[in-house]
């Protein structure tokens, strides 16, 4: 991949200038905890040549080493060469983490020297050094130390992460909090790192492969500490404002931001093809347009041209009846988009949040959660996330029923989907699906930019279809009279769709509708609409703000109402492999203008979802109410056979 135009180069030779002392680190060095308290695990056999005291000496004006602890040998590399047992050869694995190792601290010594360049921090240094450092830039110099100290350390844990991410396996280890986080200076920050991973080494590295979790969970940890502690660190924003890549890795840094390899995963997974999927016409276009929108994804500018021009689906909630086809259209999404993805030589990511994603343990529930809607968002591939039975798996806030560790996911959800952190680069996408979409938080809910009504086959035609498509061919059954899957073709059958939309399909929001239109007459302007947008706010108070954004974004949508050409994903050069502008260009060249028919059938379809899963949780809880009072009358009534 080429150089991208907003990135800076951090060029291999002052990469591997840095080699010789990255290697000396990881051979040995003393270090006296600070803050940490050592585990008591034994130090491996002190190698030849190991000095006892320090190799840096520290240049923080005024510094005076307070040792808290005894000096400790750290020794990583005779650490991961033991965690194998007895054996004296070094295995591929474990050569792949010292290597990875020291890359990684080469490239954040490397990184902190520019750091220092662009910062005037090396000439304060030097000046140090020399006792020459003027009395009025000593707080500005503590000051760059502090923020080389933190830079160093995330891209030690952000290149260590990102380089170990081939040598993972299914085995994770909790590593729990970094607390030797040292910010006098950038090598004293190193010294403190690389001793508290030689002591979680220790700890839980008892083979190979727990050794290689517990250096990739430590470099998790450590980058979410140091992110937490930069948030309020002054003199980070030449670090923060730019952008560097390793070009022989692959591997960018942007500012405290994780960088993970793209990868996608291996799919064990029954894709379906668009025909399987009976009725649902408009779940299934829309989900189909959607496969294709996210493949315009521009990896050089991390971004999508229809994030930037609107109409991207970045949430999306199915809901229907059980057995309507919910998990039909999942395979068929994710069989496009892997199709798709294969087809341009993108990484390709899909994860199913489950319930089994709810933990007893306090907080790791929501950890859970939020590792999920990471993988999903990495900008390094192209990610489907789905959340199953989302009634089941998020809590309703307010229900007695529901779980700590449910609450724990909405919370997270909630912030991902629509909070003051969401960045939509539309490289990515999320689908919740529920037979019972009203048992739904009301906020995390209206989260969902789009609705697929997922209710299955409805006429005559989709019954013969999905009975001739599951009967299979083991059978001589003639057809009959029948155009076969001719009804499941997408584009007659959507525009039905959203013709029907013309009036509301729910009884309540039918009256509100007739309501308007007697006064107001045709909705054929902005007034008009936004009178009967604050007619249907009356008459549900859940109507919101928020609402009105989801059904905006539903109409640019409708302005994108068009597929990418076939021929466009199977030939990349066509498309996928044109630059941004080109893209973008092409994209607006399709656009179609928005009338107010649109506007009436996405207020009529998004407000009509809303209407259905108000009525259904009302019901639901007149229904609880009614059998709280039976339970009462017949408690009361043994109560007074009793004392009788």
């Amino acid at each position: 991949m080429s150089l991208m135009s907003d990135q800076m180069e951090l060029r291999e030779e002052d990469i591997r200038r840095h080699y010789a002392a990255a290697f000396g680190l990881l051979e040995g060095f003393d270090h006296a905890p600070r803050i940490a308290t050592p585990s008591g695990v034994a130090a491996p056999e002190r190698s030849p040549g190991i000095g006892s005291r320090p190799r840096f000496r520290s240049t923080t004006p005024g510094l005076a080493t307070r040792r808290m602890e005894r000096p400790e040998g750290v020794r990583l590399i005779e650490r991961i060469e033991g965690s194998d047992g007895d054996d004296p050869l070094i295995s591929p694995r474990q050569a792949a983490v010292a290597g990875a190792l020291r890359r990684a601290v080469a490239i954040a010594l490397a990184l902190a020297e520019a750091y220092g360049a662009r910062t005037g921090l090396a000439e304060l240094k030097r000046a140090n050094l020399e006792s020459a450092l003027p009395a009025d830039r000593r707080a500005e110099f503590s000051e760059l130390l502090a923020a080389e100290a933190l830079i160093t350390l995330h891209v030690l844990a952000n290149a260590t992460a990102f380089l170990l991410a081939p040598q993972a396996s299914e085995v994770t280890v909790e590593t729990g909090d970094v607390e030797e986080v040292l910010t006098d200076n950038g090598q004293l920050a190193l010294h403190g790192a690389l001793w508290e991973l030689d002591q979680a080494i220790a700890r839980h590295g008892s083979d190979e492969a727990r050794m290689v979790a517990t250096v990739l969970g430590f470099a998790e940890a450590l980058m979410d500490k140091v992110a937490t502690r930069a948030a309020n660190a002054p003199r980070l924003a030449p670090f923060t404002a730019a952008a560097w890549r390793v070009e022989a890795d692959d591997f960018a840094i942007r500012g405290f931001e994780p960088a993970r390899r793209g990868k996608g995963a291996t799919l064990a997974m029954t894709f379906k093809e668009p025909h399987e999927v009976v009725g649902n016409h408009i779940a299934k276009y829309q989900a189909m347009k959607l496969a294709k929108m996210l493949m315009a994804y521009d990896f050089d500018r991390r971004l999508n041209p229809f994030a930037e021009l609107g109409g991207f689906i970045f949430t999306f909630m199915g809901d229907g009846k059980p057995g309507t086809g919910k998990t039909t259209l999942i395979q068929m999404m994710a069989g496009l988009i892997s199709g798709y993805c294969e087809t341009a030589g993108y990484a390709f990511r899909y994860q199913n949040l489950s319930t089994d994603n709810i933990d007893s343990y306090q907080g790791k529930s929501g950890q859970n959660a939020k590792a999920f809607i990471d993988a999903i968002l990495d900008p390094g591939a192209i990610g489907f996330g789905t959340i199953d039975d989302i009634d089941q798996l998020a809590g309703k806030r307010g229900d007695r029923q529901s779980s700590a560790g449910q609450l724990e996911i909405t919370a997270v959800l909630m912030e991902s989907f629509a909070g003051a952190n969401t960045v939509v680069r539309g490289n990515c996408t999320f689908g919740m699906f529920s037979n019972y979409p009203e048992n739904v938080d009301d906020a995390l809910r209206q989260r969902a930019g789009a609705r697929f009504l997922v209710d299955g086959p409805q006429t005559r035609e989709d019954y013969i279809d999905i009975l001739h498509l599951l009967m299979g061919k083991n059978h001589a059954i003639p057809l009959g009279a029948h155009d076969l899957y001719g009804a499941q073709e997408i584009k007659r059958a959507v525009a039905r769709s959203f013709e029907s939309h013309a009036k509301p399909h729910e009884a309540g929001l039918l009256n509100v509708f007739d309501r308007v239109h007697e006064t107001e007459g045709e909705l054929d302007t902005i007034a008009k609409l936004g009178t009967y947008l604050k007619a249907i706010q009356e008459a549900d108070a859940r109507f919101t703000g928020r609402a009105i954004k989801n059904i905006t974004d539903a109409v640019k949508v409708r302005a994108m109402d068009f597929e990418l050409p076939d021929a466009w994903m199977e030939e990349p050069e066509l498309f996928l492999r044109k630059g941004y502008d080109e893209k973008k260009a092409m994209i607006e060249a399709l656009r179609v203008p928005i009338t107010t028919e649109m506007v009436v059938q996405e207020i009529n379809r998004y407000a009509d979802s809303e209407f259905r899963y108000a009525d259904k949780s009302d019901e639901a809880a007149v229904e609880a109410m009614v059998r709280d009072l039976a339970r009462q009358e017949e408690a009361r009534r043994r109560y007074l056979e009793g004392k009788g």
